[in-house]
């Protein structure tokens, strides 16, 4: 079992910052690989909200769905994968801070068949796919900048404002 968790402060109003995550169309702006994300329910969005998604991980094409498994505004969006070909659970829970908002970001994964045989390689790429996405949202959010990528992060954790959750708070 994989589990990836990182948070950043983003210096924006939490109700900003869960809108934008919480729609997952969005995801492709900031989420390198995400190629494609449609929703496929109608309706305000919570608990049970679907969506489909194609994303390019570990140089695979891959397409699956999602379904949302809590949804509190301004507060936490989670969802689960209902789809092959593997299985996931991830999640945003949003805090208020002085002056913005720590987004965490966390995703548990059980890669199946051969790729559970690559488990390693599966989670280092996870971790540094996570901490580009967080940089690359702070970015959008805060500056409008074009995103990240993972090879243009820094070489040293000392040089961006990323990493666990501060406030020790569990996932539901």
């Amino acid at each position: 079992m994989i589990k990836v968790e990182q948070s950043i402060v983003i210096n924006r109003p939490v109700e900003e910052v869960f809108a934008f995550v919480a729609d997952q169309t969005n995801a492709p702006r900031w989420q390198s690989g995400l190629m494609e994300v449609r929703r496929t329910t109608a309706g305000p969005p919570g608990i049970g909200t679907r969506h489909t998604f194609v994303r390019r991980f570990v140089g695979r094409r891959l397409e699956a769905s999602n379904e949302y498994t809590a949804y509190e505004p301004n507060t936490m969006v989670a969802f689960k994968s209902i789809s092959d070909p593997m299985d996931f659970a991830a999640g945003y829970p949003t805090t208020p801070t002085e002056g913005g908002t720590e987004l965490s970001g966390w995703i548990e994964m059980q890669p199946k068949g051969f790729a559970g045989l690559t488990e390693p390689l599966i989670a280092a790429s996870l971790r540094r796919d996570v901490q580009a996405a967080l940089v690359t949202l702070k970015k959008l959010l805060e500056e409008g900048e074009r995103p990240v990528t993972s090879r243009s992060l820094p070489k040293r954790a000392d040089e961006v404002e990323i990493g666990m959750p501060e406030s020790g708070r569990r996932r539901k």
